[in-house]
């Protein structure tokens, strides 16, 4: 895939994307993917794996995220998407705390999207996310 040079387009693109997954993967009842970007122009996209023991389950991002370090690939902007079925909007979610650990190792400049009540497509960076993580306090002065 070609780099998207501006960064409305990378947002707006990863949304489509990983909603269009949705509909394809999941055409009838709830359905939710990931969709992330990364600085060599790569969209990965990922679902969480469907499992009988629940305890063994993971985010709908980490398989993306996983892809993104086999590629050896800094990730920029990371999205994940849910319907309740296919008659409903999609929902941003916001990164659990485990997700959002995993996108720090790439810098508290990666873009995630959040949710928002009225449905607006808006990404912050980690650090406006986490604005007192954990990696502030290991900091050289």
């Amino acid at each position: 895939m070609t780099s998207l040079n501006d960064p409305f387009n990378i947002e707006q693109k990863l949304f489509e994307e990983a909603a269009n997954f949705v509909k394809h993967r999941y055409p009838q009842g709830w359905g939710g993917a990931a969709a992330v970007y990364t600085e060599a122009g790569s969209l990965l996209i990922s679902v969480a794996p469907e499992v009988i023991n629940d305890a063994t389950n993971l985010c709908m991002e980490t398989g993306a995220y996983l892809e993104a370090h086999k590629l050896n690939e800094r990730v920029t902007h990371s999205i994940c998407v849910a319907r309740d079925d296919e008659n409903s909007e999609f929902k941003v979610l916001t990164p659990c705390g485990v997700c959002q650990e995993r996108l720090f190792f790439w810098g508290e400049d990666v873009k995630a999207a959040v949710y928002d009540p009225d449905g607006a497509l808006i990404y912050k960076r980690l650090d406006e996310i986490q604005p007192y993580h954990w990696t502030k306090a290991c900091r050289d002065k």
